[in-house]
């Protein structure tokens, strides 16, 4: 009789096609996705005058660097335009499928590969970029490598790698209203900590993780690797199913009800050992937001900021001292009260948040809140920028004072934090006003004199 095997065993022994003395397995890639940022790939490729093995499997997508604005326009920055038509002509020359910006269905890779139906069940997904975890939501094995790893996925595409340690998040009931797989994803980090899943690939599992959409599967399993882990995923179900059903890339007809019931395997077997277990109760998860200068930072939306004053370890105590003062928060506050004053809600119909229910459950519960921003954005065939966007559901709304914002009028600094305005070009920094931006961060966490880095976490 066979030994129980957990979804990550599955996928991983499905994908070995040798392993080495050292254990580490030569692993088969099912989809390999690039952006512009992989031109050092390509540079080694053509160095040692080989091709791409199987460029069908390859899909490229413009997304790193290139503007969100001005699409109609030459980029202006000659390096990311040069990157971008690295990409182009790479792609041309090695017959890749490109998704390149005068696609209508270019966008964000990672929303992309599950949007055109090349993300399923059961395969093997790398990137050059550490979110590629996301595709884990799907029930597969992704995760995102480094240069010279993409560079070898283009010239044979395998790759060679040690396997992880198996850890399953459980958790169960029913998530209160305004809560989110964001609330979820933080409420784990808090409990295991920054780093509680290094050297793990993530199973998530329980009621409440089947009870989210796939979009919220996607942020879940993309904030995986914010908790240390190699990747996250959750097994496919009928959830999954209806979302893949009818994408363009995806199994069609008698084919799709064949890969349906071969996706149906991919759960782990009663009795699987897994090397960590972590368990949660979903009704005991609030909002979260994180304070502080890593992602364990966190804290219920309706708890206080934490007070160095009161804590007995003298090193934790200047911690929190150095991490308040470097979010220019205030000890012991309300933090739905006192730093909450705007929401930026995002419409992704390209991304993971779906409807209004997180800001409208949040405007309902804390004082705080006097103004949104609201933005709708692009959606596959047309092309729409950000704009001030409210839905008539929330007309009532206005009791809490949520108007338009205007291009010049100055913000608050926490909020410029938390949401990283500074880095979009339709919220322009007020002159002699803070920016916060992740390159600024110095070796030692802490932003350049004046300057600060965000640790909110996207919705």
């Amino acid at each position: 009789m066979n030994e129980p095997q957990t979804l990550v065993d599955k996928l991983w022994s499905s994908h070995t096609i040798t392993q080495r003395e050292d254990d580490a397995a030569l692993l088969w890639v099912d989809r390999h996705y690039i952006h512009e940022g992989s031109f050092h790939a390509f540079s080694q490729m053509k160095a040692y005058g080989r091709a791409i093995a199987e460029p069908g499997l390859t899909f490229g997508v413009a997304d790193h660097y290139v503007p969100t604005r001005g699409r109609g326009h030459a980029i202006a920055n000659p390096e990311i335009a040069a990157m971008v038509h690295n990409l182009e002509t790479n792609a041309t020359q090695s017959h890749i499928t490109l998704f390149g910006l005068d696609d209508p269905r270019q966008g964000i890779v990672h929303v992309v590969g599950p949007e055109q139906g090349l993300t399923l069940p059961g395969l093997l997904i790398v990137c050059g970029d550490s979110h590629t975890s996301t595709h884990g939501a799907f029930g597969a094995y992704a995760f995102g490598i480094g240069a010279s790893e993409v560079a070898h996925v283009l010239m044979t595409q395998t790759l060679w790698q040690k396997k992880p340690k198996r850890m399953r998040v459980t958790v169960d009931g029913h998530a209160a209203v305004g809560v989110g797989a964001k609330d979820i994803a933080l409420a784990i980090i808090a409990q295991v900590g920054a780093d509680g899943a290094q050297g793990h690939a993530i199973e998530f599992a329980g009621s409440a993780i089947t009870a989210l959409t796939m979009e919220g599967r996607m942020t879940l399993c993309n904030m995986s690797i914010e908790a240390g882990g190699r990747c996250g995923m959750v097994a496919p179900d009928a959830t999954t199913y209806s979302y893949v059903k009818g994408r363009p890339y995806a199994p069609s007809g008698a084919a799709f009800d064949q890969a349906v019931e071969a996706w149906s395997a991919l759960v782990s077997d009663d009795g699987a050992s897994f090397d960590r277990e972590v368990s949660l109760h979903a009704a005991t998860i609030a909002p979260i937001i994180t304070w502080g200068t890593t992602p364990d930072d966190a804290l219920p939306i309706d708890a206080r900021v934490p007070d160095p004053a009161r804590e007995t370890d003298p090193v934790r105590a200047e911690y929190l001292r150095n991490a308040l003062d470097y979010m220019g928060l205030t000890a012991g506050k309300n933090c739905d009260r006192s730093y909450l004053h705007r929401l930026l809600h995002q419409f992704a119909h390209r991304g993971f948040a779906r409807g209004g229910r997180c800001p409208r459950w949040t405007c309902q519960q804390g004082a705080g809140i006097d103004l949104a921003w609201l933005i709708d954005c692009e959606t596959t065939g047309r092309r729409r920028g950000p704009r001030p966007y409210f839905p008539r559901c929330w007309a009532g709304m206005g009791r809490f004072r949520l108007f338009d914002v205007r291009r010049d009028q100055r913000r608050h600094s926490s909020v410029r934090r938390a949401l990283r305005l500074d880095h979009q070009s339709q919220f322009p920094r007020p002159a002699r006003s803070r920016r916060a931006h992740a390159l600024d961060v110095a070796s030692n966490g802490r932003c350049c004199r004046g300057q600060r880095a965000s640790c909110r976490r996207p919705a």
